[in-house]
Parts: C-alpha cells; sequence; structure tokens
C-alpha cells in the first residue's frame, strides 16, 4: 500500500514539474547559420505511456506533413535523453530535466525555442488532435523562415 501511495505522489510530482509553467518561448543566439525548425522531445530513461506518445506522435506529425521539409533539412526531428552524459548540455540550453517537448526555430543565428510541453502531455494520447495542431505550429513558423 505504501509503495502505491508513494508510486502515485511521485507521479504526480513528475507531470507537474515537466508542467510548471515556465516560458513558453525564448530566443538565443546560436551558432547554426542555417534556417530550419527542429522539433525536439527530450525525454527520460524511465517513461510513461504518454511520455512515449509524445515522441511517437510529434515523429508521425514529422513525417506525414514535413516529408520534403525533411529531406530539404528545414525541418528535423530529434529525440534527447536528458539522462544521458552527452545530452546534458542540449539539456540545460532548453531547460529540460525530463520529457519535454520543444521547437526549435532556428533563423539568421538566432534560435527562438518554443515550449510545448504543456500542449504534449495534454494532446500526445489522441495522435489525431496532436498532429493537427503540432502541424499547424510548424507551419507557422516555417512561415517565418
Amino acid at each position: 500500500m505504501k509503495t502505491i501511495k508513494f508510486l502515485t505522489v511521485l507521479a504526480i510530482s513528475l507531470i507537474f514539474t515537466s508542467c510548471n509553467g515556465q516560458d513558453k518561448s525564448k530566443t538565443i543566439s546560436s551558432n547554426d547559420s542555417s534556417s530550419k525548425i527542429e522539433v525536439i522531445d527530450f525525454y527520460g530513461t524511465h517513461r510513461c505511456v504518454t511520455c512515449k506518445a509524445i515522441e511517437a506522435s510529434a515523429k508521425y506529425t514529422v513525417d506525414t506533413y514535413f516529408a520534403d521539409e525533411q529531406k530539404k533539412g528545414t525541418v528535423v526531428f530529434k529525440t534527447v535523453n536528458v539522462d544521458e552524459k552527452e545530452n546534458e548540455k542540449i539539456a540545460k540550453r532548453f531547460e529540460a530535466a525530463g520529457t519535454a517537448l520543444f521547437l526549435n526555430v532556428i533563423k539568421d543565428g538566432k534560435e527562438k525555442h518554443i515550449d510545448l510541453t504543456d500542449f504534449g502531455f495534454s494532446k500526445g494520447r489522441n495522435q489525431e488532435a496532436f498532429a493537427k495542431e503540432l502541424k499547424a505550429k510548424i507551419d507557422t513558423e516555417l512561415k517565418t523562415l
């Protein structure tokens, strides 16, 4: 019984930690001079069903609606395990400590980080709704490149 209570509290804490109302967009300097949008799915080694669904839905959206842009390199899908030492810098840059979903819009040597984590958790398990909204968000940002 104590184990179940502990796991419940832990799960709720993780959800609130990943959805903590942080700034949804910020711009920083980049060493990348190309113009592109990176869809970045951050995750930890141990993932829940929703965390896995966020990755699957994001990948589905990019593969289904942005195949031509992927070939050109203007839309890129990345997954980043924040628990791996080699990903420490990128996780810090995005302030990702667990499951998080970002659009990284790179243009003119600047990165604009758009935090879609709350969106991911709210729609991640509904692939159709997730894909429709993520596609619209990517389309909007593509127009700015």
